[in-house]
């Protein structure tokens, strides 16, 4: 049993971050330690990555090997695809997307970064700031992450010199800033060897700031949310056809903004039609009332035509459908944008057709 079964997860809050950075620089390893100082991991999940490290023809316990899990990623020693890795604390539960650093695997790391409140960008002491560190930082400008942790990794090779830590601070610090990232924490580790990322060690004495586990523990997220306007994208339309369910009509989906309750007055987008809330149903039991990141089943006093896709939101959101819509696109198809073509927009629940009416800018990412 490991330290995860002790916990209620029903209350705890959730953290959604990423590892991001330049190749090499660490970012399973760091997840492995992670999740190994915190005793996350499974007797049989240890056993294997011994087995894997012995394979390799080393000693002791190979922690990326806990993130990855594709064969060719494996034999190459690299990040492809994205890995999610989930582990908790009495303080809070995590939810880990450990990102590809290599240039043609950018894609990627983009689609992890897509949903995360925080990103942890690593950079090799050794090699400092680089391309790619610089790129991934952009990315998460532009996705809106609110929160960065720069984390100096491989302290342990440069003789855990304050020096080196405070120029590669002092260089990204002023990068970021152009970039509109206020919110950034610097942190010297070894991921290697566990300072400061769980456990603050001895071989960082100098450094006086939290550990990479406390940040992440005790980093405010509440004001991420937005908790005033209610957005609710319907999944899924329950009707079991049953003789004991027969008037039943539940919608399930994802609370993606705001607060709803019982009795509170709602409006269907698009059609405009309104209603209250009935009872609000989770797989725990029922709810007086539902806030944003929760998934539950609302029940609504009228039958009311409404399928997948149509968002249910507060009565008094003065909220207008429309056809036009300005945005900020990562862009990585391997052709150049097309506003001549139609292309394909998920828009909550539903996917729709969609069509570049005007490209107001472009920003290269690898050059900004």
């Amino acid at each position: 049993m490991s330290a995860i079964d002790n916990i209620d997860f029903r209350h705890a809050e959730l953290l959604r971050f990423i590892t991001c950075g330049s190749v090499d620089d660490g970012k399973s390893t760091l997840i492995g330690r992670l999740l190994h100082d915190t005793c996350a991991i499974a007797e049989d999940q240890l056993a294997a990555v011994a087995r894997g490290t012995r394979r390799r023809g080393l000693e002791g316990l190979d922690l990326s090997l806990l993130t990855d899990g594709l064969t060719a990623e494996r034999e190459q020693g690299i990040t492809i695809d994205v890995a999610y890795r989930y582990f908790a604390t009495p303080r809070r539960k995590f939810i880990i997307a450990d990102t590809p650093g290599h240039e043609q695997y950018t894609r990627n790391m983009a689609t992890g970064a897509s949903t995360a409140n925080l990103a942890v960008v690593l950079v090799d002491a050794r090699k400092g700031v680089l391309t790619q560190s610089r790129r991934h930082a952009h990315i998460a400008a532009l996705l809106g992450i609110p929160h960065v942790v720069l984390a100096v990794n491989k302290m342990d090779l440069v003789g855990w010199s304050a020096q080196v830590f405070h120029g590669i601070r002092d260089e990204f610090t002023a990068f970021a800033a152009g970039l509109g990232l206020t919110d950034l924490t610097a942190i010297p580790l070894s991921a290697l060897l566990g300072d400061m990322v769980v456990k603050r060690g001895d071989r960082l004495d100098w450094y006086d700031g939290p550990t990479l586990l406390e940040h992440l523990e005790t980093l405010e997220i509440d004001h991420d949310i937005n908790t005033e306007d209610f957005r609710f994208p319907v999944q899924w339309v329950c009707r079991p056809g049953t003789a004991d369910h027969a008037d039943f009509r539940g919608y399930a989906g994802r609370v993606e903004s705001g607060e709803i309750a019982v009795g509170d007055p709602v409006k269907v987008l698009p059609s405009g039609v309104s209603s209250r809330v009935r009872s609000i149903h989770t797989q725990d039991g029922d709810l007086d009332a539902a806030h944003a990141a929760q998934s539950v089943m609302l029940l609504l006093e009228h039958e009311l035509d409404i399928s997948r896709g149509d968002v249910i939101v507060r009565s008094e959101d003065a909220l207008q459908p429309t056809r036009d819509i300005e945005a900020t696109l990562v862009w990585f198809g391997e052709q150049p944008l097309d506003p001549r073509r139609r292309y394909l927009l998920k828009h909550g629940t539903r996917t729709v057709k969609a069509q570049v009416r005007e490209l107001r800018h472009l920003v290269n990412v690898n050059t900004l």
